[in-house]
Formats: C-alpha cells, structure tokens, sequence
C-alpha cells in the first residue's frame, strides 16, 4: 500500500483533522479524565482538539496524511518555556463548564510545570482516525516533525498518559525522562535530534 502524501495543514483542514482526533482519543486516559461524560465528549474535545490546532495552524507545525485522518500537531520552540498545552483562556472563551475547565487548567499546569527549559519541539498530539489504524501513519506524521526538530539540532519532547504508547515510542527511538502521578498517571518522553 502506497502512504500518501503528507501536507501541512491549512485552515481549511481543521474539521477533517479535529474529527479524526475526537475519534482516535475516545479511550485516551487523559482525554477521558478531562471529558468523561459520554454525551459531552464528542463536544468538549473538538473544542480542545479544535484550539489546539487554531493556535499552530499558522505555524506550519501541523502535519496531516490522508486528508486529515493521521495528524501530530507539533509545537516549535519559539515562545518556550512551553505554554501549557491545552490552554483555553477563560473557561467562557472554551464552552466549558466549570468543573471541566478545573480540570483542563489543573492538566494544563501540571505538564507544563514538567517540561523543560531549554528548546524543544513538542509533540502535544498524533493520532489516527481508526478507520485509518495500522497504517503506519501516525508515525510517518510524527516523523516529519522529528525531522523538523533535527534540522534545527533540537530534542523532541512528548507526553503520553496511556501505558501501552510507551513501549510504542520506545520502538521509535524515544526514551522516558520523567513522570508524573497526578491528575493521570503521565509519561515524558524524549528524542534527540538525528
């Protein structure tokens, strides 16, 4: 099977790349402790995965494959220390109600008050539309932010609440450098540049 091509994403891609990342991360631990109500999690986590994406869109760190089906939303490093990274201004501003904005903000700070100082590229998303799983396409979008990172002779940083995707990241050349145990058990994991 031929991969296709990987874009940067525009504007114009931002439904096609929020829906496939609603539905990658229905079991995601940490999307599921934020949003756990069945019925509001399709909303509230558009919401999160569509800010997200507005606040890198203009970057040119978004890679997508499939027409959006695989994406890894990267953050370069200007501006960092990291801003946290799901960080929605006021709870009004996300739709949230109070009780997920708590929770949104409380994750927020806990990552960022993880990461390190010096420069970095960070992961803050891959996923893949199941209907696209087992591709391999998640790793060819991370890839080409990985590639991006080396360029510039800088580490990859990423964080991962679900256990399985340690191992998975360990394959791909990533080392854990840190964790955290609260609100979700959390793994930070690194790559050097190439």
């Amino acid at each position: 099977m031929t991969t296709p091509e990987i874009t940067i994403a525009t504007p114009a891609d931002r439904s096609a790349v929020v829906g496939s990342l609603v539905a990658a991360f229905v079991k995601d631990p940490i999307l599921r402790h934020l949003f756990p109500d069945e019925e509001t999690y399709p909303r509230y986590a558009a919401t999160f995965f569509g800010h997200l994406f507005d606040k890198r869109v203009h970057r040119s760190s978004i890679f997508t494959i499939g027409g959006g089906a695989s994406t890894a939303i990267w953050e370069p490093p200007a501006g960092q220390p990291a801003a946290p990274v799901a960080s929605h201004g006021s709870r009004e501003e996300a739709g949230y109600p109070a009780d997920v904005s708590t929770r949104v903000e409380s994750y927020d700070q806990a990552v960022h008050d993880a990461l390190p100082t010096f420069p970095f590229w960070y992961l803050g998303v891959v996923g893949t539309h199941p209907n696209s799983a087992g591709r391999g396409w998640g790793r060819v979008v991370m890839r080409a932010g990985l590639d991006r990172a080396s360029a510039e002779g800088l580490p990859a940083i990423l964080e991962t609440s679900n256990p399985g995707n340690v191992e998975l990241y360990r394959r791909g050349g990533w080392e854990v450098v840190g964790s955290m145990a609260e609100p979700v058990p959390t793994w930070f994991m690194q790559q050097p540049p190439r």
